[in-house]
């Protein structure tokens, strides 16, 4: 049988629950009811008609929910960290947020009440227009320039040109839930879809002031995050307070509709990048500008430029940044935050200049990338194999064949070819982990951690990083996740999950050899001052490499120690090295696209990506996850966005039909390579996270690849067929 996925049987044969299928005793279910405004206060609500319905046992609104310690007034409000203090206050900030729950015993019921569910409002005015608001919103610098504008004012070359990029949304295929029940006054239980178990459990902690120790949150699987998953959102603590009121168990599931406004989004977003070069090519200087939406109530920044200052030698930089306040939900990360969006504009502009130098972009890169130096940080980059990536993925999509400097000139019928490519960049994090070990009598170990899984194949990297460190079978190896009650871990997101976590599996393999040492030496004193490097782990028990095996069986060690199991756990971070050495994820992205002269679509038709990850722990996991990056670029390129009506002050369109995003018809197979040299500064597997940058510098490619194919340069996303027609 091939080697899969350690949860693979599970999610195939649905054994695996998400949060929403966990069977609890005397369930009841909650539904959220919306503002019908986009500003205002509530005035009164009207609830008669609603607990009419059979099976209704309450409806919480800011009148008569419990009451959430950290929420009391004002002033504790600021202090909590939660930007939307929900059933906490009767003021509106956007339209469709929380302003009451109903809890039935149904979800049929449940539903049937909510939807008679009014209020009262007293309106007020309120603003959900990007492109006409931004351009009277004052940039500020970031803090991070260096040389000066006049340096390069001057350059004999320069690309100035502003980008457009539409609101969008991560909607996975697994609808945000929560169960809650209070297994006493004072110890909580949840079953919750979430990125992070522990962020939850110390989110509920900080906000209902009780021991994170007396809070349980569970997240086993999950049917996709893309960074929705990283917050506590406002229907958690909505079922919490439910449960609390009606002392039972109750299950609140967004609708797909609630998954448009309630959890997050990629900020709509303008920038403007103006970029110098002299004569050879070489870039003199960048101004990097970007401004993104935001809600009302929350103060969240995307960092557009930041990638604008660390992928390229450019030794003048500025970059000002802004946001934009509208009476719209919160938007949240969403894979590759920021230098996402920033790649486009920066990479779009980079294309532009090498036409006007009469360059190939590729070259034009290659003699421009930062592979030795952070400019940002000027310490020297631990690993940076980025000009690898371009090389062998102009040389993967045969680049030097068939792309044609010219643009539009080539056709095949109606159809005009073009080649583009764009880079992208990540950085490469790591953060503070436990793990532990625990060995049966039989041999068998289970590796744990209270990180989630979110798809990323974290759990099979974990036992291949334990089967390596200490050659125990894979079949005997068993990985526990996604359980508060598990070491400590922290949010799958970031590209950071196997990079951190591949320290704690590794602390823990080191920890657990030192135990089995200790407590063979009780069976044979050859034990006690052996190197543990040196144990060997057999079907049947353990041997030492030297001093002529001495094998003790596992039944001998348990039985001598009188144990039925054998715990050990350990703690692994980042250290020194993070003062030494700026760390990064590369990855180069080349695009064949058809664009049909007649109609406008856009088919793309060839993509190669190749990224540098250091050490690849799991081939095929890795190159799913570019893949799936790829196919998210895709969408964000052609597709994707979120329209928003101005007069109405809501979004349009809240279902899978409208919002439109790549299916497998609109992907071609991808072809996925790694440079796969380890980061030995990193972490002791010498991997780098790669989840952001199979998406990071997709969109751009396909635009880039889109102008060599037409000639018509186009800078505002999603290029669909009616802006290549009009352009």
């Amino acid at each position: 049988m091939a080697e899969g996925r350690v949860e693979g049987i599970s999610k195939v044969t649905g054994s695996g629950k998400y949060a929403a299928e966990y069977k609890v005793d005397n369930v009841c279910y909650g539904v959220i009811v919306g503002s019908t405004i986009p500003a205002g206060e509530i005035e009164a609500y009207h609830l008669d008609d609603a607990k009419e319905v059979a099976g209704v046992l309450d409806i919480i609104t800011h009148l008569n929910r419990p009451s959430i310690p950290a929420f009391e007034n004002e002033e504790s409000i600021k202090k909590s960290g939660f930007s939307l203090p929900v059933l906490h206050t009767d003021k509106v900030f956007f339209k469709g947020q929380p302003i009451a729950l109903v809890i039935a015993e149904t979800l049929e019921d449940a539903t049937y009440a909510a939807s008679l569910v009014t209020a009262t409002y007293k309106q007020s005015s309120f603003n959900v227009d990007f492109d006409t608001t931004h351009p009277s919103i004052p940039l500020a610098g970031t803090g991070k320039e260096r040389g000066t504008m006049d340096a390069w004012s001057n350059a004999a070359f320069v690309a100035d040109a502003e980008y457009n990029i539409k609101h969008e949304v991560h909607n996975p295929m697994e609808m945000h839930a929560t169960i809650a029940t209070w297994v006493s006054k004072d110890k909580l239980k949840l079953w919750d879809k979430n990125q992070g178990v522990n962020n939850v459990q110390g989110t509920l902690s900080r906000l209902w002031k009780m021991p994170a120790a007396n809070i349980e949150v569970i997240s086993e699987f999950v049917g996709g995050g893309f960074g929705a998953g990283l917050l506590v959102w406002p229907h958690v603590l909505m079922t919490v307070m439910a449960a609390q009121q009606v002392k039972r168990p109750v299950k609140v599931v967004l609708t797909r509709p609630q998954m448009f406004t309630l959890v997050g989004y990629r900020p709509q977003a303008w920038q403007k990048v103006k970029i110098g070069a002299d004569k050879d090519g070489n870039f003199l200087g960048i101004l990097h500008q970007s401004k993104h939406s935001k809600s009302v109530y929350d103060n969240y920044r995307e960092g557009i430029t930041r990638i604008s200052r660390m992928l390229y030698k450019i030794p003048n930089a500025k970059t000002e940044e802004a946001t934009v306040s509208l009476n719209l939900s919160a938007p949240t990360w969403m894979r590759g935050p920021g230098d996402c969006s920033g790649a486009f504009g920066l990479e779009c502009a980079i294309d532009e200049l090498s036409y006007q130098l009469k360059k190939d972009p590729v070259q034009l890169r290659l003699q421009n990338l930062a592979t030795e130096i952070d400019p940002d940080t000027q310490k020297p980059w631990s690993t940076n194999f980025l000009n690898e990536c371009v090389e062998k993925g102009a040389a993967n999509i045969e680049w030097a064949k068939y792309r044609k400097a010219q643009p539009a000139s080539v056709k095949e019928g109606d159809w005009m070819i073009g080649y583009g490519m764009a880079c992208g960049m990540w950085f490469a994090g790591r953060s503070k982990a436990s793990a532990g070990i625990k060995m049966q009598k039989d041999g068998t170990i289970s590796v744990e951690t209270a990180m989630t899984d979110i798809g990323t194949g974290t759990g099979t990297g974990m036992q291949n990083i334990a089967h390596d460190n200490l050659g125990i079978p894979k079949n005997k190896i068993k990985v526990n996740l996604g359980n508060s009650n598990l070491p400590a871990a922290p949010s799958q997101g970031g590209s950071t999950g196997l990079s951190t976590m591949s320290g704690a599996v590794v602390a823990a393999c080191n920890e657990f050899r030192k135990k089995i040492a200790e407590l063979a030496s009780v069976v044979d004193e050859a034990y006690k001052h052996v190197n543990p490097a040196d144990i060997v782990f057999t079907k049947n028990g353990v041997a030492l490499q030297t001093q002529g095996n001495r094998p003790v069986s596992y039944e001998n060690i348990f039985a001598k120690n009188n144990l039925e199991i054998i715990d050990v756990q350990a703690t692994s971070g980042p250290g020194e090295e993070r003062q030494k050495y700026a760390f990064c994820s590369g990855a180069a992205h080349f695009v064949r696209v058809k664009v049909h002269a007649k109609t406008g679509k856009v088919k793309v038709d060839k993509i190669v990506s190749v990224v540098d990850a250091g050490y690849v722990v799991n081939d095929k996991a890795a190159a799913n996850q570019i893949s799936g990056a790829a196919v998210g670029g895709l969408g964000m390129a052609l597709t994707e966005e979120q329209l928003v009506d101005h007069k109405l002050g809501c979004v349009v369109g809240n279902d899978l039909a409208g919002y439109h995003f790549p299916v497998n018809a609109d992907a071609p197979i991808i072809d996925v390579s790694f440079i796969g040299k380890p980061d030995v500064n990193i972490n002791p597997a010498g991997a780098k996270g790669l989840g952001e940058v199979g998406i990071i510098g997709m969109a751009p490619a396909v635009a880039n690849a889109i102008y060599n194919a037409t000639g018509k340069r186009l800078r505002n996303l999603p290029i669909t067929p009616d802006k290549v027609l009009m352009a």
